[in-house]
């Protein structure tokens, strides 16, 4: 029973570590994300990072045993994976677009109080009902961050909040998935996808990409890569309740690069209301 144990709380610590690193690589893709939305069209910048995301996806599945890797046993499984991760993809990046990067990280942090109650309803992960009270609270801290009434919400909240509930959805359906299909496998037909969908854009008019833009479209969809990876990992290793307060560290990395590359920094009312959000994350 206690070897049971050990390994129980090894694959949370491991689910825990590959939550942050997958949070702190997010939030890198976030910044160079947003650096290039005044440059390019939103669906090229979709499917041009997405085939970079591809090179070590591919490079990956060849190293852990090939084709084999990619074979899928949920159909169903990774369809509604592929269509969230193509419209989560697009809200993100039109948040960016249109709010710093800060404010529109913490008003996805509602995600994981979605997740937490997904968790319950959809997995069948035991959620108390103190978890359910910090859940309330978290959202009141959303409604904090909105201020609605004081004529300072924007529209553009929509897309944040978006991205949070369809992303918690995204979670869930991913953990229900675990047991089936491969990390890798998971990963190549999400953006498979995305870059099917988003190629049809070009009969819109791309934009040429220099030499400059091209490497940094490439870091970008490296990262994006590696940081789904570690995110699938850390859902595959652990429950999806354990690991969703640890999104919150992603909090951290955002204020950083939002004041460090453009100068933002939130106003009390997104710090009042970011407390309420990370600490009932945490409690939970």
């Amino acid at each position: 029973m206690s070897n049971i144990t050990s390994d129980a709380r090894q694959a949370s610590l491991k689910g825990i570590g590959c939550m942050v690193l997958g949070g702190f690589f997010l939030t890198v893709n976030d910044a160079i994300q947003k650096w290039m939305t005044d440059d390019f069209p939103r669906g090229e910048l979709l499917a041009v990072r997405g085939m970079f995301v591809m090179i070590p996806i591919l490079f990956l599945a060849w190293r852990l045993g090939g084709i084999s890797t990619l074979r899928i046993h949920s159909h169903r499984g990774q369809a509604v994976r592929a269509i969230l991760v193509c419209t989560t993809s697009f809200l993100s990046i039109t948040a960016l677009s249109l709010m710093p990067l800060a404010d529109a990280i913490a008003l996805t942090f509602v995600s994981p109080l979605i997740l937490t109650g997904l968790a319950a309803v959809a997995l069948g992960e035991p959620v108390g009902w103190h978890r359910w009270m910090a859940v309330l609270v978290g959202f009141l801290g959303v409604i904090v961050m909105l201020r609605p009434g004081t004529g300072v919400v924007q529209w553009a909240a929509a897309f944040p909040l978006g991205v949070a509930f369809l992303g918690a959805v995204r979670d869930v359906v991913t953990r229900r998935m675990h047991d089936t299909e491969s990390t890798i496998a998971i990963m190549f037909y999400s953006f498979l996808a995305v870059i099917a969908v988003y190629s049809t854009t070009s009969v819109y008019g791309w934009k040429p990409i220099s030499g400059p833009q091209l490497a940094l479209f490439a870091a970008n969809g490296l990262i994006l890569g590696l940081a789904h990876f570690f995110l699938i990992e850390a859902l595959r290793l652990t429950g999806a309740a354990v690991i969703a307060p640890y999104k919150y560290i992603t909090m951290v990395w955002a204020l950083l690069f939002g004041f460090a590359l453009w100068g933002d920094s939130p106003d009390a009312w997104m710090i009042v209301g970011g407390v309420l959000v990370v600490g009932s994350g945490l409690y939970i």
